[in-house]
């Protein structure tokens, strides 16, 4: 346990450095993209007297560094500023949005992990044997399958027809209940999870076959201790160490696949966010997402430590 505090306090106190970094170059780079943003929010018919105070009143004329130290000190407040007209507050859009994503990159994460743990095992303990090369065509082919090309691919397989057996977009009522909100997650979360569990499932199979491989199985088996009870009780938990580090690693992919996804099923989560703001040039919108999403992941990744050590008791003592 204190060792676990210890990661964890270490974590934390590099978070705001973490933060800092993020915001620095989210801000250099949107500040880099081409466009006018006085021309974006008032349209390219206002005058130029008009762009020009647009620019003064928003502090668009200001150095680099004094707009970046303005940003961050809203961001201390937590305030992200507000939208292109119609003013909208880029914090509460952001807070209605967010938990759609998050929703979408669990389901796949489920998905993602469910897969490797089945496959990946049948693949290492049918080692060179038909159902282990069937494991490795699923993996081949999962990887090499961009995650909205397999979105539309279950649109038209399940969506679409006389009979659809999930809706080919947009998301459930709440007074659909959770079945109705499932089944209109299923497509979009499948098409995220299936490619990053192809992956994940080489991984599982790698870190199997080694852990099999080792004398502390053999002389288990030889002192009469059932193979079933050795694999799921030992190897099993010694060689998910690689992998939940791996699936860390994959969760920012899953987060920013979840953002192409949920256009193509017409969610109305970070991705519309995003594409509006890219659209507008709404810089606020962008630097509200891109930091959201990108502090997810370092948050993520602080959790995925602490398992490395409660799945890796070794560890603590080093």
């Amino acid at each position: 346990m204190v060792m676990i505090l210890r990661l964890l306090g270490r974590r934390l106190a590099a978070l705001p450095l973490m933060i800092l970094g993020i915001t620095l170059l989210v801000f250099l780079v949107l500040q880099a993209a081409p466009g006018d943003q006085a021309s974006s929010a008032l349209g390219e018919g206002a005058s130029e007297a008009a762009k020009q105070q647009y620019r003064q009143d928003n502090g668009l004329n200001d150095p680099l560094f004094i707009q970046y130290f303005r940003f961050l000190g809203r961001l201390v407040h937590l305030d992200l500023g507000v939208t292109t007209p119609p003013s909208k507050s880029v914090a509460s859009m952001i807070a209605s949005a967010f938990p759609l994503t998050l929703q979408l990159t669990f389901l796949g994460v489920i998905i993602a992990v469910v897969l490797s743990l089945v496959f990946g095992i049948i693949g290492a303990l049918y080692r060179d044997k038909w159902q282990d090369q069937l494991v490795r065509i699923f993996s081949i082919a999962a990887i090499a399958t961009p995650s909205f090309w397999l979105g539309i691919l279950l649109i038209q397989w399940f969506a679409l027809g006389d009979n659809p057996m999930f809706p080919s977009g947009g998301i459930a009522t709440p007074e659909s209940g959770f079945g109705g909100w499932l089944n209109s997650m299923a497509l979009p979360a499948l098409a995220l999870g299936i490619p990053v569990s192809a992956s994940l499932i080489r991984v599982v199979r790698t870190s199997m076959v080694e852990e099999l491989d080792r004398d502390y199985v053999r002389t288990a088996i030889g002192n009469g201790v059932p193979y079933r009870e050795v694999v799921s009780r030992n190897v099993l938990r010694n060689a998910l160490v690689t992998p939940v580090t791996v699936l860390g690693l994959r969760v920012g992919y899953l987060l920013g696949g979840a953002v192409v996804i949920e256009m193509i099923f017409a969610l109305p989560g970070m991705g519309q966010l995003i594409l509006n703001g890219i659209t507008n040039l709404d810089v606020n919108l962008v630097q509200g997402v891109v930091l959201t999403i990108s502090v997810t992941f370092v948050l993520v990744n602080i959790v995925v430590d602490l398992l490395y050590l409660l799945i890796n008791p070794r560890i603590r003592t080093v």
